[in-house]
């Protein structure tokens, strides 16, 4: 059965849009809570559900309707207000809960919004559990009797606990005193914890991007706008840049002198400390979109490393798989299983900087070593469905630039899962070449999706009647 609205991270979309609308997720809430109580605890007691979201306007909204589904499914809600989303997947697991909802969209634009889910152990949901909630979709909202109704309470120490689960892990031979960091907290869900987190480890923090208003989340601030952090750095001389998205599940990193460090570098930081102490386990886990210049790396230190899809939970799926720790995103999700069972951009930050372990370190010497290749990436819009693995044309281009690249780099071609679009990436040691081997598959691609569309366009005039 393939899902209808549920995509690689929960269902997400423009707010007052399908499936972002007050029906539906009040629906979505109901057949999720029908799911669960399906499971009802063998005490019989009701089964429980922690709802957490970002600073979005729409959140207020979206959490009500929530609730409302949840409990006339019979399911007890607890609210934990505007909480990052890796904090909504420790307190389901810490106070043995059914399930842990968060509403937002991530790194996008105020007027969109998601419903993201978490089993009981924290863990994003089972791709069946979701088919079930699917299922239940197609059916009519129900209610419960009015005495087998879930009822609803606010966590109010759902905040301390986050934090101190943060702390926890942060090395206890070390603390961050004489750091100066500035954190960007994108307007968003750790406007409140990340700074308590930071101080109550000794750092002294310039926090920015921290009042919220529930229009400006992720607005010219956080990881996917990181000149924010790099010209706060260099204005209040401070020895690194923490950047965070909306939900405070990834992180950009700066140098006292404004370098950016991305994704790989930053995982990159964390295997090699790893590595040095003894403790890393097995490999390492990127993605389709991970440098080439990282798996290299790698291979020169002797350390196993595999690709996964684009997406943090395909990562976790392969680490999982392979009983390996540490994986990530070159966009900046990283996972450490032994710390966390998700992505989390504050313990991420605090695995770097024990990896670093003096404010004096900085990233660019110690990971002088990898020297990250110039990454292309062109979109190339398609007005019908173009099967590019089978295309000889386009198949002849990629072989003629990986001959080209003579194994110092490499070509990959993806489909968008959201939009009409073919997304070609080459990687080498030197920039001129990469563009141009780039532009000439691109246009092979073109090429093929403009024949598609003649080809199309002629079937159907001459199936027509005269």
């Amino acid at each position: 059965m393939s899902r209808k609205y549920f995509g690689t991270d929960g269902v997400r979309g423009k707010v007052g849009a399908m499936p972002i609308t007050p029906d539906f997720v009040l629906r979505l809430g109901n057949a999720a809570g029908r799911v669960l109580a399906s499971h009802r605890p063998a005490d019989g007691t009701h089964p429980a559900v922690l709802i957490g979201k970002d600073t979005r306007i729409s959140g207020y909204m979206l959490e009500s309707a929530l609730q409302a589904g949840l409990a006339a499914a019979g399911v007890d809600v607890l609210l934990v207000g505007p909480m990052p989303t890796p904090a909504v997947a420790y307190l389901t697991r810490a106070l043995r809960l059914s399930a842990g909802i968060m509403i937002s969209a991530s790194h996008n634009p105020y007027d969109d919004n998601g419903i993201k889910f978490f089993s009981g152990d924290g863990q994003k949901l089972p791709d069946q559990v979701e088919r079930e909630i699917e299922a239940e979709l197609d059916k009519p909202l129900q209610s419960m009797p009015s005495a087998s109704l879930g009822k609803a309470r606010r966590v109010e120490d759902a905040a301390g606990r986050y934090i101190e689960f943060c702390k926890s892990k942060f090395p206890v031979e070390f603390d961050l005193k004489g750091y100066k960091i500035v954190l960007d907290c994108a307007e968003g869900a750790a406007y409140d914890v990340a700074p308590k987190v930071f101080r109550e480890l000794g750092a002294e923090v310039i926090a920015i991007a921290n009042h919220p208003n529930g229009l400006n989340i992720n607005d010219q601030c956080g990881a996917t706008h990181p000149q924010t952090m790099v010209d706060a750095v260099r204005e209040h001389q401070a020895h690194f840049g923490l950047a965070l998205d909306g939900d405070a599940d990834r992180l950009m990193m700066c140098d006292a002198d404004g370098t950016l460090f991305d994704g790989d570098q930053l995982m990159y930081a964390v295997v090699k400390d790893r590595q040095k102490r003894g403790v890393l386990k097995g490999g390492a886990v990127g993605t389709l979109m991970t440098n080439f210049a990282l798996e290299k790396c790698f291979a020169d230190m002797q350390i196993p490393f595999a690709r996964a899809n684009v997406g943090d939970r395909y990562v976790f799926e392969m680490l999982r798989e392979k009983g390996w720790e540490v994986g990530g995103e070159n966009s900046g999700h990283l996972l450490c299983l032994d710390k966390h069972t998700t992505g989390d951009g504050i313990i991420s930050a605090l695995q770097v900087l024990a990896a670093l372990r003096t404010p004096s370190t900085s990233l660019a010497n110690y990971t002088e070593e990898l020297k990250l290749y110039p990454q292309i990436l062109v979109n190339v819009r398609t007005a019908a469905k173009l099967d590019f693995a089978v295309n000889a044309d386009i198949q002849r281009a990629v072989s003629d630039a990986e001959l080209d690249l003579a194994g110092k780099g490499r070509v990959l071609l993806r489909a968008s899962g959201t939009e009409p679009l073919i997304r070609v990436m080459v990687e080498g040691e030197k920039r001129a070449q990469v563009e141009a081997l780039a532009n000439k598959v691109a246009e092979a691609v073109r090429a093929a999706a403009l024949l598609s569309v003649s080809m199309s366009t002629s079937t159907t005039d001459s199936s027509a009647p005269e």
